[in-house]
């Protein structure tokens, strides 16, 4: 789509966010975060439907009609719908948040292609690398042609946990979390409607921000497959990043955020590096990344996976290492640290990420120039 062709979609969105706590949320997952998500929405007031593909999963909110939040949160919020149905879940919902593993998104996009109307906002929370452009490929591919705007954040919004099928707990919500809209001119619109519920969005410059911003591509999948022996032998117990992380590792991890921040440059996208991220985050301060690391305090207690079958790896390896290696390949960036632990991960899995994962190909951005790339991104 040209950019003429979102004609009237801004001064619709601005309609929208008048509509104050009368905007209509769809919450897509109904996991840790699409639970605790859907509770604060209704304790907020606002009237939110939920949508999930395993249908038994949203019987008690059915029952109970609505969701028990505690913690940084507490309340009782009302779901007036929760339905495995893609159609009705979606049906007069001005924003749908998409709270589910990346690894979901495509058959997402496959199941609202057919539903989706002129106007509504679809967030992914988050999108790790690609995630919008991959959901508006996919949406091409089905024969979309709803002028649905696609939103991607940086990282999820809460540090939550679901306790219940219908009781969510809520640790903390993230102080400002970046989001941006494909197209991105339509991203201080798309803004004015999520900010009546989560004032805690801020515009980010574009999707390619948003998703080379994915410090978790960073800190995620090299720490876990380097203290595979470890987490295999002690199921976990151990500090994950406090003790998991020592010199030798951090060195890996920094070669990876090299790479990352490689990309950025090549693509003439501003973002900071894993070291900076902790400083802004979480005021930590280090002469290197493994002092940094260890010097930040919100770090201690939080146990390693319990096996190294986790999202760590069969999530953030093809949904965001793949891509930036296949994009570095691309535009003649090289991801040599970024391959290995793709490998090591390979390996260890008996699988392959790089068929089964995010590419150019997937993206649908191959072959295009970093000057097309950035007019898809900016104009849509």
């Amino acid at each position: 789509m040209s950019r003429t062709d979102w004609t009237g979609i801004p001064e619709y969105l601005e309609s929208v966010a008048a509509k104050g706590k009368g905007i209509v949320w769809c919450v897509a997952g109904a996991g840790h975060g699409g639970v605790s998500m859907a509770g604060h929405l209704g304790v907020m007031g606002f009237p939110v439907q939920m949508y999930n593909r395993t249908d038994e999963h949203l019987a008690a909110i059915r029952w109970y009609k609505g969701i028990e939040v505690e913690g940084e949160v507490e309340g009782f919020g009302p779901v007036r719908l929760a339905s495995s149905n893609m159609g009705e879940a979606i049906e007069g919902a001005d924003v749908i948040m998409i709270v589910t593993p990346s690894t979901a998104h495509y058959g997402m996009a496959v199941a609202m292609a057919p539903f989706l109307k002129d106007g509504q906002i679809v967030v992914l929370n988050p999108g790790r690398t690609g995630g919008a452009l991959e959901f508006r490929a996919v949406l091409q591919r089905e024969g979309c042609t709803a002028r649905a705007v696609i939103v991607e954040a940086q990282t999820f919004l809460y540090a939550s946990r679901m306790i219940q099928r219908n009781r969510g707990h809520i640790f903390r919500i993230k102080n400002g979390v970046p989001v941006a809209a494909l197209p991105s001119f339509l991203t201080p619109a798309a803004l004015k409607v999520l900010d009546v519920a989560f004032p805690q969005f801020s515009a980010g410059s574009n999707v390619l921000a948003t998703s080379l911003e994915n410090i978790g591509a960073v800190f995620h999948p090299a720490l876990t497959l380097l203290n595979a022996a470890w987490i295999e032998s002690t199921g976990g117990d151990f500090e994950y990043y406090l003790q998991g992380i020592s010199p030798s590792v951090a060195k890996i991890l920094q070669k990876i955020d090299d790479e990352r921040l490689a990309l950025a440059r090549a693509l003439g996208i501003r973002t900071v590096s894993a070291r900076e991220w902790l400083y802004l985050t979480y005021d930590s301060v280090g002469d290197d990344l493994c002092s940094a690391i260890r010097a930040t305090s919100s770090y201690a207690g939080i146990k390693a996976p319990p096996t190294v079958n986790h999202r760590y790896v069969w999530e953030d390896v093809p949904m965001s290492l793949v891509p930036m290696a296949s994009m570095g390949a691309l535009y003649g960036v090289p991801t040599p640290a970024i391959d290995f632990t793709i490998d090591l991960a390979n390996m260890m899995h008996d699988t392959d990420y790089r068929r089964n994962g995010r590419t150019v190909e997937t993206l649908g951005i191959q072959g295009m120039s970093v000057e097309a790339l950035h007019r898809l991104v900016t104009e849509g």
